[in-house]
Order: structure tokens, then C-alpha cells, then sequence
């Protein structure tokens, strides 16, 4: 590689639950003028992956546990909001001050196991991690590489707080069809 480039994607539509991801962006590349090349890659932010696979959750269906309602309630929380933290959680690191620092299943250390608010599919639902987010960028990579004939790579974002301090950081969560460490050794 010689050359570094960031090219926005704009004509994303908003993806739905069962959404097929792959040919939404690659019709949405096509639509924002760029054309795809051996070797590019092709960054996605998580969320949109997670409301393709249908990982969403309608929070008025989710019954809170006794240990979700009293940290809910120390806080100021909502108590099915912690809840769907909690089921997320492998392990949870620190509860303090209303932040829930926790470990994913797939160890990722973040805030509220990665469950996210913003954006969701509709009001009053949350949006997961995806399950497996390096399965997930592999299937995207395969099915986009039957579109566009060539293969690319996939990194799947998402950005993370950094516990108890200011500032947010992009992490790439997931990836297939690149290396993504190199070895100086």
C-alpha cells in the first residue's frame, strides 16, 4: 500500500431488521459515485450490521431482573435498559456512578456491553453488538465480493468511550479480508 483514501458513502439508506446489508452498500457506493477496486476496504459502523441481523431489542418487552431494578433505581436508570446491559455482559467490571463497564462475549471491554440508544430502530428499542462481529464481516465481505467481482476488505466499527475520561475512540470490532496487525519481530 502506498496511498491512504477516505471516501464517505452517502447514499446509505436507513437499514431496517433483515435488511440485506451488502447490496444496500454496494448499491449505495455505486449511487455515491465510487467504484470499488481489488484491495479497498470498506469500513461499517456497527450498527447498521446489528439492525441487519436483527439485533434489536424492544425494551417493552424485556422483564427486569431484581439486580437490574436496584442499580436502576441507585442511578436513574431504566431498569429494562440495564437489564439488556446485563444479559449482554460475560462480566462485569465496574457498576459506579451509573456507568456499567462490562465485558462482552466476544471480549470486548465498553460501556453498557456496547447496547446503544442512539439511532436504534425505532423509539423505546436498543441496538447489540453483533454476535459474532468477525462472522459478520466475513459474510458481508463474501456477499459484496459477489456483487462487485473482486475481493475487499471489511472492518466493522464502533465507537467506544473511554471509561471515567473524555473523548470517544473508533474500534475496529470485527474484520475479515485484511491483516489487521503486522509483525515487526
Amino acid at each position: 500500500m502506498t496511498s491512504l483514501a477516505v471516501y464517505p458513502v452517502l447514499q446509505l439508506p436507513a437499514i431496517q431488521p433483515g435488511d440485506p446489508l451488502a447490496r444496500c452498500l454496494y448499491d449505495a457506493i455505486g449511487a455515491s459515485g465510487l467504484q470499488l477496486e481489488t484491495g479497498d476496504v470498506v469500513a461499517i459502523c456497527q450498527k447498521v450490521v446489528s439492525k441487519s441481523e436483527g439485533r434489536v431489542v424492544n425494551l417493552q418487552e424485556v422483564v427486569p431482573s431484581e439486580r437490574a431494578r436496584r442499580f436502576a433505581e441507585a442511578y436513574g436508570r431504566d431498569p429494562r435498559l440495564v437489564e439488556v446491559v446485563l444479559r449482554e455482559s460475560q462480566r462485569v467490571v465496574r457498576m459506579e456512578r451509573g456507568l456499567i463497564i462490562s465485558e462482552t462475549a466476544t471480549g470486548l471491554v465498553c460501556a453498557n456491553a456496547g447496547v446503544d440508544q442512539s439511532n436504534a430502530y425505532k423509539p423505546g428499542y436498543v441496538t447489540l453488538l453483533p454476535s459474532d462481529p468477525d462472522a459478520s464481516a466475513k459474510r458481508i465481505g463474501r456477499e459484496i465480493r459477489a456483487l462487485a467481482g473482486i475481493p475487499i476488505g471489511i472492518v466493522v466499527t464502533d465507537t467506544f468511550g473511554r471509561p471515567w475520561r473524555e473523548g470517544l475512540v473508533d474500534v475496529a470490532i470485527g474484520i475479515a479480508g485484511l491483516r489487521p496487525l503486522l509483525d515487526f519481530r
